[in-house]
Parts: C-alpha cells; structure tokens; sequence
C-alpha cells in the first residue's frame, strides 16, 4: 500500500522535474542555434532607383533626434485624391517606390517614400545593426514618417493610405496599430518574426537533434514558447525590442490588402496566409501564383498596378480635395 502512495507521489514529481530539465536542456543547446539562424540576413537582389527630377527631397527628425531621408511626389492630376505612405523593401533606396508609385501618381494620388535609420541617406545610429526584421526602431521610423505627414502645410486631414513592401509593409501596420490617421493598407511580400520561425522550429529540431523521442514529446505551443524566447535574447543581445506584428494586424481593423508571391520561397505563401488570419475585415488575400518575393509587380504586371489603385480609389481616394499648391 505504501509502495503504491509512494509511486503516485513520485510520479507526477518525477515527471515534472524531467520536463523542467528538458526545457532547459532545449534552451541550452538549441535556442542558440535558433538564435544564430535568426541573425542571418536574406540574400537578395535590392532594388535601388535613381532620384526623380519631379521629387521634392526631404528630411525629418525622429524622436531621439536622428535625420531621416525621403522623397516626397506629388500627384500629376489638377485634383489631389490622398496621400500615401511608401515602405521600403529592407536594403533599398527612397527612390525605389517609383515603379510601384508612377500609376498612384498618374491616377491622383501624392506619395511620400522613406527611408529608415542606417538605410539609404539617413542618419545610422551608433551601434545599431538593422536585420530584416521589425524592431522598435522601424517603429519609431515609421511614426516618424507619419508625424511628417501631418505637419506639411498640404497635409491631408482625412488621413493617409499605406503601400509597403516586404519590411516596410510590417513597419506601416506597427505604426497604424494606434494612430487611426492611416485609413487603410496595401502590402506585398509582408512577414512576422513570430509567424515565420515556428514553422521551421520543428524542421530545425530534426536537423539538430536526433533524439526523436525528445522531437514527439514537443507540442507547437512548445516550439512557439522557444521561438519567442530566442527572439527576445537576440533582442537583448544587441540592445533592441524585436515586435511581434500579429497583435497589430488584429488591432488594425481598417481595409486591408495583403499581396503575396506564389513561389515565394522565404516567406511561404503559407506562413503569409497564418499571418493574414490576424486580420480583421475588410481585408483581402492576393496569392501571385509565379511571383518570388517581392516580385508580384515583375510578374502581374498592369493587373498589380490595378488593383493596387482600386484599392485606393475604394478606400481613401476623394478628388473633391483640392491639390496644395
């Protein structure tokens, strides 16, 4: 009997007291080679343009005083629709909005393109190495770009869209998650930390560790806890706050237009489409079925750019709004 009470109390200790020791265990010796992974830039072709002879170039602080740079294009129409906000792709330039902007330009609309700290012309910050994903500096980037926005003389009072691509797309939804003045949103290519490193979790879990018990006993909670473990070290390894984009999207709440590229092989169209259930509507989901990433544009071609305007026009387009001059 005794031996009996004895088991049962020992048990539920033991097992405890094994799964503690595991979860150690994984941190030890596997968050840092999820760490490590996570530090590894993309390798891609940047896309850089050439200044425009149209464009009124800018600068503008941020809020612990470095200068950003931008370029600010004017609609071609007699009538001003709206204002949209550009997002740089990571790595490129102000003036790579132009082939994705020139159609905006021609249907009404101004365009105001960015780019952030220690990227382009702007001001780098000591210290700082920017990577592919979001941190409290893009943030604070971004807003930086909205306040500009608001205290032109020819601001719009109704607000402003959003067209961002890659990271520049998840920098414009953590800057509208609490400032209602951008309207609505249209992103290409558009990736979270969080969504895109669980579910390599597991795929990184079989190439580094052969114990396949240990791989079955995991639940994906499990491999999510890790993840955001090893995202957070990496943050305080190099003195930055890594942000999770999925509550902002949920707090969003404005219309929404997520394109992605079929054949996207860093951010797969599935993890885009995890991402994209975050969402509230009005929201809409443009798979590209041949499109790498970032490359709807080279692949879709007129059907990109109009649905990219009617996006706009739906959303945030008013020519009632007479151009500033």
């Amino acid at each position: 009997m005794w031996v009996g009470i004895g088991l049962l109390l020992f048990l539920p200790l033991f097992s405890v007291v094994a799964l503690v020791l595991l979860h150690w265990y994984l941190r030890i010796y596997y968050s840092p080679i999820v760490e490590r992974i996570f530090q590894e830039p993309p390798i891609f072709l940047v896309p850089r343009g050439e200044p425009g002879p149209d464009a009124e170039d800018v600068a503008f602080p941020t809020s612990n005083g470095l200068k950003l740079r931008g370029c600010y294009l004017k609609s071609r129409m007699p009538l001003r629709k709206g204002v949209i906000l550009f997002g740089l792709e990571y790595g490129s330039n102000r003036w790579s909005c132009s082939p994705y902007c020139n159609h905006l330009l021609d249907a009404g609309y101004d365009v105001f393109a960015f780019e952030p700290r220690n990227q382009g012309d702007s001001d780098r910050e000591p210290g700082f190495e920017t990577l592919q994903w979001h941190t409290d500096r893009d943030l604070r980037d971004a807003r930086a770009a909205v306040d500009y926005l608001k205290s032109r003389p020819d601001a719009d009072p109704r607000g402003i869209g959003f067209f961002g691509i890659s990271k520049g797309a998840g920098a414009g939804i953590l800057a509208a998650q609490h400032d209602p003045y951008i309207r609505c949103a249209v992103t290409d290519g558009m990736f979270a930390a969080y969504t895109t490193t669980l579910p390599y979790m597991r795929h990184f879990m079989t190439i580094y560790n052969k114990h396949y018990f240990i791989q079955g006993l995991l639940p994906l909670w499990y491999y999510g806890l890790l993840a955001k473990v090893a995202i957070r070290r990496v943050g305080d390894q190099r003195g930055v706050t890594y942000l999770h984009l999925e509550p902002a999207l949920r707090q969003f709440r404005r219309p929404l237009l997520m394109i992605h590229g079929g054949q996207d092989n860093y951010i797969r169209p599935d993890m885009a489409l995890e991402l994209f259930g975050y969402a509230k509507p009005p929201k809409d989901f443009w798979l590209i079925a041949k499109a790498n990433h970032n490359r709807g544009l080279e692949v879709a071609g007129d059907e990109y750019r109009h649905r990219v305007r009617e996006f706009f026009d739906r959303h945030l387009g008013d020519s009632t709004v007479a151009k500033a001059a």
